[in-house]
C-alpha cells in the first residue's frame, strides 16, 4: 500500500517540478523591447520590435485593440525569426493599442509595454505625401493609361495603313485603265475626222 502511495506521490512531485521549471523558463523570457508603429496608409501599419540577445525565441504574438473597446485581434506566428508584422483593415482616424509577446518552446514572454497610435485621416495622408512620392496604386493606374494609349495609337496606325493601302490600290486601277481610255479616245477621234465619199457614181467636171 505504501509503495503505491509513494509512487503516486513521486509522480505528483515530478509533475509539479516540470510545471515549475516550465513557468520559470517562460518567465525568464524577456518581453520584446523598443516596440514601434509605422503607419503606412489610413488602413494599415507595421509593428517592429527587438528582443534580448540569447532569448530562445521561435515566434511572436501580437494583440491589437481599439482604445476603449474590449474586442481584441490576436496575431500569432511561430517558426520565424522576423521582428515585424503588418496590421491591416485598420479604421482611419482611430486609436489602437498594441502589445507584443515573444514565444519560445517553453511558453510566452510577458507583454511588452503598450504602444498607442492613431491612424491618419485620408486628408492627412494626402497632405503628408510628398509630390515625388508614388504609390503602387498610382503606378498601376499609370501603367493602365499607358497601355490604353498604346492600344489607341496602334489602332489609329492600322486604320491609316488600311486607308493608304486602299488609296494605292485605287490609284493602280485608275493608272491601268488610262491606256484603254486613251485608245478609245484616239479611235473615236479618228472616226470623226475621216471624210465620207459618195458611192455608186463618177464625178464629172463642168465644161
Amino acid at each position: 500500500m505504501w509503495g503505491i502511495e509513494g509512487s503516486c506521490a513521486a509522480l505528483l512531485l515530478l509533475f509539479l517540478a516540470y510545471i515549475s521549471v516550465s513557468s520559470v523558463n517562460a518567465d525568464s523570457l524577456s518581453a520584446p523591447l523598443n516596440v514601434t508603429i509605422k503607419p503606412l496608409e489610413g488602413n494599415s501599419a507595421i509593428v517592429t520590435w527587438e528582443i534580448l540577445e540569447g532569448d530562445p525565441v521561435i515566434g511572436f504574438a501580437i494583440t491589437q485593440q481599439k482604445k476603449d473597446v474590449r474586442m481584441l485581434r490576436f496575431i500569432q506566428e511561430v517558426n520565424t525569426t522576423t521582428r515585424s508584422c503588418a496590421l491591416w483593415d485598420l479604421e482611419e482616424d482611430t486609436e489602437y493599442i498594441v502589445h507584443v509577446q515573444s514565444i519560445s518552446m517553453s511558453g510566452t514572454s510577458p507583454l511588452s509595454e503598450p504602444v498607442l497610435f492613431r491612424t491618419p485621416k485620408e486628408s492627412e495622408k494626402l497632405a503628408s505625401k510628398s509630390p515625388d512620392e508614388v504609390t503602387m496604386e498610382e503606378v498601376g493606374q499609370a501603367a493602365q493609361l499607358r497601355a490604353g494609349e498604346l492600344i489607341i495609337i496602334v489602332v489609329v496606325l492600322v486604320m491609316w495603313a488600311g486607308v493608304i493601302a486602299l488609296f494605292c490600290r485605287q490609284y493602280d486601277i485608275i493608272k491601268d485603265n488610262e491606256p484603254n481610255n486613251n485608245k478609245d479616245k484616239a479611235k473615236n477621234s479618228s472616226e470623226c475626222s475621216t471624210p465620207e465619199h459618195p458611192t455608186g457614181g463618177l464625178l464629172r467636171s463642168k465644161v
